[in-house]
């Protein structure tokens, strides 16, 4: 995690690298199919919401972040200079600044998706705090299991000889690269030696949950916390357990929330098992302290996600760090608040086209209360940033 208190206005190397890696327009006419119509912050009511200081502290996170372990590719939007120039600019901008600062650094576009039926749609995300050991018991039975070392990840657009392209990830042998082992077959021993415990839960259905928001934290019985990040995953295709629960008549989907499935799952562990095993994706996790309770873990950004602030985008479209204006009633919002302002920081496997984005809410069990309430049709604008002075884009 980045120590803001040592921010010394300076761009560190590694984001302005990874900044460089690709280049795009300041101001692209369309992306992913939607069209980018310039909008002046004057019409945008309540802009730029109660609290532009909480989106500022956001930006300076990503900005300060270490190099993403998964690049992203190459001309997504978002002109890498003068984003650059706009974190340096960031670093001396007082609280009570923060809005002069979006209004001078950035030019707003609205996300418009022509024929659409909705301006676009937004979810939520959480960090689940559940409870475990670091060794197995009675208590922990079911492993969280660390990346193996036979596991190759694979970039979007990335294959292996033999293997088919839609899988993202391979699995290393002596004969050549073949498809990793899915959640099955991982259950049933299929990585051997490779399968190394790193921590132990109560049951399938939190390491599920684990491994559905992707990172936790988990409560030791000593009291202390740690937290639990992603790490790679098998490669294989994603089923929600929650979808099949209610298309098998289970459960309908009205007022399904996260709490009523996961009850459910537990009061029918043979169904639960195998409605599980059907979801072929499995996530690998590895260790790390909590060091700041108040924020979440890092995202795609690899910066320390910010509650309400933090927004997975489709990074295939988007360059990490953008500030976007989502306008509609969000969670935690004032009565009558319009929208808010929140920083692109994360991605997602779900998380496609120029107007889907997944909010970041918060750890614990009324976070995931939140996050699974939040389907809301809300509209798009990016904040892209001007060209950096003396800069011709």
């Amino acid at each position: 995690m980045p120590n803001l208190r040592a921010w010394s206005g300076r761009l560190p190397t590694a984001l302005f690298a990874t900044l460089l890696a690709g280049s795009a327009p300041a101001a692209p006419a369309e992306i992913g199919g939607a069209v980018l119509t310039p909008v002046p912050f004057e019409a945008l009511p309540g802009f730029p919401g109660p609290d532009p200081a909480a989106a500022l502290e956001a930006f300076r996170r990503v900005c300060a972040a270490p190099t993403p372990p998964t690049p992203q590719p190459a001309g997504v939007t978002g002109d890498p200079a003068a984003l650059s120039a706009a974190c340096a600019a960031a670093a001396d901008v007082a609280p009570q600044a923060a809005d002069a600062f979006f209004r001078q650094r950035f030019e707003a576009f609205r996300v418009v998706r022509p024929g659409a039926e909705r301006p676009g749609f937004l979810t939520g995300y959480f960090e689940p705090e559940l409870e475990g050991a670091l060794s197995q018991g009675p208590d922990f039975p079911t492993p969280v299991l660390a990346r193996p070392a036979d596991l190759v990840s694979l970039a979007p657009g990335e294959t292996r000889p033999g293997l088919d392209p839609a899988l993202r990830a391979a699995r290393a042998t002596a004969e050549g690269f073949a498809p990793y082992p899915d959640r099955a077959a991982i259950e049933d021993g299929a990585l051997g030696a490779q399968a190394r415990p790193i921590l132990w839960l109560r049951d399938a259905v939190d390491l599920l949950v684990l491994q559905v928001q992707g990172s936790g934290r988990v409560r030791l019985p000593d009291g202390r916390a740690v937290r639990v990040l992603y790490d790679g995953r098998n490669g294989q295709p994603y089923t929600a357990v929650a979808k099949l629960i209610v298309q098998e008549g289970h459960l309908p989907l009205e007022g399904l929330t996260l709490a009523r499935w996961t009850t459910w799952l537990r009061a029918h562990p043979e169904t639960a098992r195998r409605l599980i095993r059907a979801n072929a994706s499995y996530i690998f996790f590895r260790l790390a302290p909590v060091e700041d309770p108040a924020l979440g873990p890092p995202g795609a950004a690899n910066a320390p996600l910010t509650p309400g602030r933090s927004l997975a985008v489709d990074g295939g479209l988007w360059r990490y760090g953008l500030p976007f204006w989502l306008v509609g009633q969000l969670p935690g919002a004032a009565p009558g608040e319009a929208g808010r302002l929140v920083i692109a920081a994360d991605t997602g496997s779900a998380i496609v086209g120029p107007a889907r984005g997944d909010l970041f809410v918060g750890t614990g069990a009324q976070a995931g209360i939140a996050a699974g309430n939040l389907r809301d049709a809300v509209g798009f604008v990016v904040l892209l940033p001007k060209p950096a002075p003396g800069v011709t884009p």
